[in-house]
């Protein structure tokens, strides 16, 4: 291994929206052809909180959205390795290594922990889920990443795949790279109905798949200052779900800064305002739009593209868990039973 390494990825629950663009996938397009770059579908993690028979049933095709919108967004198929957790059985293996060198009272400190548990509806907190950083630490350090694009809720999960590192080079020796954390510019997006971040399961979300009218759609109904009854009314700015979009997503800073004016003046309403914005949203998906029409066209490429890079990584992976292994002693122990057992053994009789 010569480049350093990027890791980063998503669970395949449904097409990919504002808020995982602004919180990971715009460092990823930034970043992915600086380093030698995985992108992770992460069914197994999924499983943490969906995990019917129909959540797995529809991995497939989510899976094939998340690289069609990741393509869309702006990665290179020919700079990118994508692949399939669950298809590379290793990665438990390494799991499995890590899990005695973090402590339960550790992972509890994790806090996005507890809120998955909640938005999944679970009363009770699954081993799996309190696992889940140990994982997601197998998926990182499998590959030997050396940077971590992620969003706010990931980063705790990211510090305990350093500590993990950390822990298993002073026990057995260097095998691991440390990761870093590439944080993003806009650390969490509020959702269009104003009350919570933007999540697929909360139907809040503006899809980078949604056609023009859907985002307008979405963007009219959104949630403004619920003190402002009238257009001449005095509206506010702060905390405003519409002006943080537009201050994310609308580049033409004068209109900008006209529309805060005039709001806090009472002087535009709210569905100048928000046409602006649907105008502001659709013209930055555009070429996405254009990307994914190109690569959907393309009929078979995705499906090849997370073939192609399973096989790839597993190789990688496989290597990977031998050094872990080797540097713990493992690999050692069954080899000196198996000698000695080979010369315990008899001759085997023989008759002339």
């Amino acid at each position: 291994m010569t480049a350093q390494r990027m890791l980063t990825g998503d669970r395949p629950t449904g097409k990919l929206h504002l808020g995982h663009y602004v919180g990971s996938i715009a460092n990823r397009v930034r970043l992915h052809r600086k380093y030698e770059s995985f992108f992770i579908i992460a069914d197994l993690h999924m499983l943490t909180t969906k995990n019917t028979r129909d959540d797995i049933a529809k991995a497939t095709q989510n899976a094939r959205d998340m690289v069609v919108d990741s393509l869309a967004a702006g990665i290179d198929p020919d700079t990118a390795t994508f692949y399939l957790q669950s298809a590379i059985q290793e990665v438990g293996d390494l799991n499995t290594l890590f899990q005695n060198l973090v402590t339960v009272p550790r992972l509890e400190r994790v806090p996005s922990l507890k809120d998955m548990a909640r938005d999944a509806g679970k009363e009770e907190m699954p081993y799996g889920l309190l696992g889940y950083p140990v994982l997601q630490a197998a998926d990182i350090l499998c590959v030997k990443a050396h940077v971590v694009p992620v969003g706010k809720d990931n980063a705790a999960h990211v510090e305990v795949t350093r500590e993990i590192a950390r822990r298993f080079n002073h026990l057995y020796g260097e095998v691991f790279p440390v990761p870093e954390l590439v944080s993003a510019e806009t650390p969490t997006l509020v959702g269009t109905d104003g009350r919570a971040k933007m999540s697929k399961s909360l139907g809040n979300a503006i899809a980078l798949s949604d056609e023009p009218a859907e985002v307008r759609r979405k963007v009219m109904g959104m949630y403004t200052d619920p003190n402002r009854i009238r257009a001449d009314v005095p509206g506010t700015v702060e905390g405003n779900p519409v002006f943080q979009y537009h201050d994310v997503f609308n580049p033409n800073r004068t209109e900008v800064d006209d529309l805060k004016s005039r709001y806090r003046e009472g002087k535009v309403g709210d569905v100048e305002v928000k046409e602006k914005l649907a105008t502001a949203l659709n013209s930055f998906l555009d070429p996405m739009r254009e990307r994914r029409a190109r690569y959907e066209a393309d009929k078979g490429l995705v499906d090849e593209l997370i073939v192609e890079g399973t096989e790839r990584t597993r190789r990688e992976v496989q290597q990977t868990v031998f050094e872990a292994r080797k540097a713990m002693g493992l690999t050692g122990v069954y080899t000196q039973l198996r000698r000695k057992a080979e010369r315990s053994r008899k001759p085997a009789a023989t008759t002339v």
